[in-house]
């Protein structure tokens, strides 16, 4: 019995997925970073000055969460956070601007090098289709 073709991409695009997180992971950690800290640093640098729940709703994580990684950044200097009545905004420090102007370059081209093996038109198609797929699914979203 062979499974439908749907059931096949997402075993594929899961395993794929996996292959691609451990590789960020273990290139990150050259650099002393997890990936949930390239994260914040990348979305951080983007959103300078944003409270931690926009934060958080980037970053696809709980508020609590998100805590206790920005407790752990602006410890290591990277980060600051400024209470702004009842919320807090973060923004990157020199260090962690430094930091991010370093490793978000690297890691871009470390993944660019990762599909390497798609020519960029299979790059542009295969982005297309998960644009597309990703649209679908955050419209079901809005209707439960």
């Amino acid at each position: 019995m062979s499974l439908p073709a749907g059931v096949v991409a997402w075993l594929r695009l899961a395993r794929v997925y996996e292959k691609l997180e451990r590789r960020a992971q273990a290139y990150l950690r050259c650099h002393n970073l997890s990936l949930a800290q390239f994260d914040v640093l990348a979305q951080v640098g983007i959103r300078e000055g944003c409270t931690q729940q926009e934060l958080a709703e980037a970053l696809l994580v709980t508020k609590g969460n998100v805590t206790q990684l920005l407790d752990r950044m602006e410890e290591a200097g990277w980060l600051t956070r400024r209470q702004e009545g009842r919320t807090k905004r973060v923004s990157l420090t020199p260090a962690g601007r430094g930091l991010r102007e370093r490793v978000v370059p690297a890691q871009e081209r470390f993944m660019a090098r990762q599909l390497a093996s798609l020519s960029p038109a299979e790059q542009r198609q295969l982005a297309a289709l998960l644009r597309a797929l990703d649209r679908s699914l955050r419209a079901e979203e809005d209707f439960k």
